[in-house]
């Protein structure tokens, strides 16, 4: 006789067919370290006769190389965040690999809901990057000026690789800023 009974159901947690909850997800990777930098753009001026654009940035830890030849790199953006709309329309974009002594700076471009970047680089030493306009922080341990290459849509990030127009080491004392466990650490 051919058992015709139902195939037993496995239950799996609201919202993901696959069996995993974002806090699950969230508490398995964050046991994996990940450097910090902060990528930078500038968004142009709406009226060519009007005020200069706005610098925008954001903190990251989704950064790594992608290529060496072409040289590639890649970040992960949060989709529709105001840095994932901004490189959509403007392919010039700059990072700034954070230095243990910078996490302040992490810190106020990891807000949520601020109202202007131009307010948070105020007091941040910066020059402006030659290739890309975008603003390159003093003090960082490198830092890259890159073209948007291709824009791949995953879930619901967007990951931008970008060509690396320019690297520089900037030769600051100290390691890498890293986050691990939903915190900011300094190695060593």
């Amino acid at each position: 006789m051919l058992n015709t009974s139902p195939a037993p159901t496995v239950s799996t947690p609201a919202g993901h067919a696959e069996g995993v909850t974002n806090d699950e997800f969230r508490a398995a990777l964050s046991w994996l370290a990940a450097g910090v930098v902060l990528v930078t753009a500038h968004e142009p001026p709406l009226d060519p006769e009007g005020p200069r654009g706005e610098d925008v940035g954001m903190t990251a830890t989704s950064f790594m190389s992608v290529s060496l030849d072409p040289p590639l790199v890649m970040v992960s953006l949060r989709e529709g965040s105001r840095m994932d709309d901004l490189l959509a329309e403007q392919p010039l974009w700059a990072v700034s690999v954070l230095a243990e002594n910078q996490r302040q700076i992490a810190g106020r471009f990891a807000m949520k809901g601020r109202v202007s970047d131009r307010l948070l680089f105020a007091d941040i030493p910066h020059v402006r990057g030659e290739a890309s306009g975008a603003l390159l922080v003093d003090g960082a341990l490198a830092t890259l000026e890159c073209r948007t290459e291709q824009r791949v849509t995953a879930g619901d990030h967007t990951l931008v690789i970008g060509r690396v127009l320019t690297a520089s080491v900037r030769g600051a004392d100290g390691g890498p800023l890293a986050y691990f466990r939903g915190r900011y650490r300094q190695l060593g």
